[in-house]
């Protein structure tokens, strides 16, 4: 079950489940459009991979499986993966 977080690990911008800002890696980290495109250049910090947009959990479905409600909040200092990885396509990665 995808994790739906509601903030952006970066800059703790809200991102609710339908927001059209969310942008996931494949192990769900969370960040805003705006962070993934001026400061991580698409390159995941914690673990190297691209972004896409966050999908939106059908209404129906929220009560069953909610929002995480536990916020994640790691700014980033240093991109361990930024110069490896920032003009290499994620699928080539």
């Amino acid at each position: 079950m995808l994790e739906i977080r509601t903030t952006c690990e970066n800059c703790e911008k809200p991102l609710p489940n339908d927001s059209i800002e969310a942008m996931i890696c494949t192990y769900e980290c969370t960040f805003c459009k705006d962070c993934v495109d001026n400061i991580l250049f698409n390159v995941c910090p914690n673990c190297g991979g691209g972004f896409e947009k966050r999908p939106t959990r059908p209404k129906a479905e929220l009560k069953k499986h909610p929002v995480k409600k536990a916020l994640v909040y790691k700014p980033v200092i240093k991109n361990p993966f930024l110069d490896q990885y920032k003009d290499t396509d994620p699928r080539e990665r």
